[in-house]
């Protein structure tokens, strides 16, 4: 089994959603979109497998710095290129487990996907 930890290393939620995975001995990558950063064909993965505007982080500080002429013309072929400026702007942390993709942490949601 696969597991990838998207995130940045100090989200508070991306901390919580680590100390979880190793409480539950599940082994992970962690990518941090800072560090390791985004390509074109990772974002258009995501956005494959959940749509743009729920990866979208309205609450990120990168996003109110957005012109209010970038935040008009926000869409699927616009977002791309935004998500890999500002890696911020993707919601935290996002976790890939064997192709299942999910958005934020909730542990309910975590044992669902883990099966546990």
């Amino acid at each position: 089994m696969v597991t990838t930890l998207y995130g940045i290393p100090n989200c508070d939620s991306v901390k919580k959603a680590q100390k979880w995975l190793l409480l539950n001995n599940i082994p992970y990558t962690f990518h941090d979109y800072r560090k390791d950063g985004l390509t074109k064909t990772l974002i258009e993965t995501f956005i494959a497998n959940l749509p743009w505007t729920e990866l979208l982080n309205k609450r990120s500080s990168s996003y109110r710095m957005l012109s209010e002429q970038q935040r008009q013309s926000l869409n699927v072929q616009t977002i791309t290129d935004l998500f890999i400026e500002f890696p911020t702007l993707i919601k935290r942390p996002l976790i890939i487990h064997n192709s299942n993709y999910q958005l934020g942490f909730n542990i309910e949601t975590y044992k669902n996907l883990f099966s546990l």
